[in-house]
């Protein structure tokens, strides 16, 4: 029932921006539930970053998208226990590829989504992982972030 009432409000809310001429942000709220963005680096304190972005997707009756940057056995082994995580706890789940430079990845994937409310990455050590520009270059692009940035700070090891 309160799922029907969330939904039938989201409606109501959508309709008045449209009437006050707000019609991208009717769009994104006719859309439905908002997302967090999870980027996996491949260290074993993504799974503290896992832990923080389930507890926020709970808390704000979000989806997560999981984009992972490391292609190793072990990565994906921990990918498929978050999956099974996800789906006890109720939160819908997404898994994106990408290779390359994190900043770069980051902004490419949230660069035309109005839905990703904010993204969860392991620590600020971690953007800087498969980056070759220099520093004014990324911080050029990582201006391009249309959503607030949680840093998850934690040690671990490369796995």
């Amino acid at each position: 029932m309160k799922k029907l009432i969330k939904k039938f409000e989201d409606a109501m809310c959508a309709a008045a921006f449209a009437e006050a001429g707000e019609f991208e942000t009717a769009r994104e709220i006719a859309k439905g539930r908002q997302k967090v963005l999870l980027t996996l680096t491949g260290n074993v304190s993504d799974r503290k970053s896992f832990k923080y972005a389930l507890n926020i997707c709970r808390r704000i009756g979000a989806g997560l998208e999981i984009l992972n940057i490391s292609k190793n056995d072990e990565m994906l082994q921990m990918l498929k226990e978050f999956q099974n995580e996800l789906k006890r706890g109720g939160v819908a789940c997404e898994i994106f590829q990408e290779s390359g430079c994190i900043k770069e990845a980051i902004i490419h994937h949230t660069g035309k989504r109005g839905d990703i409310q904010f993204v969860v990455v392991e620590s600020s050590d971690a953007l800087n992982i498969k980056c070759k520009k220099d520093d004014r270059e990324l911080s050029k692009i990582w201006e391009g972030l249309k959503c607030p940035l949680v840093l998850v700070s934690g040690t671990g090891l490369k796995i």
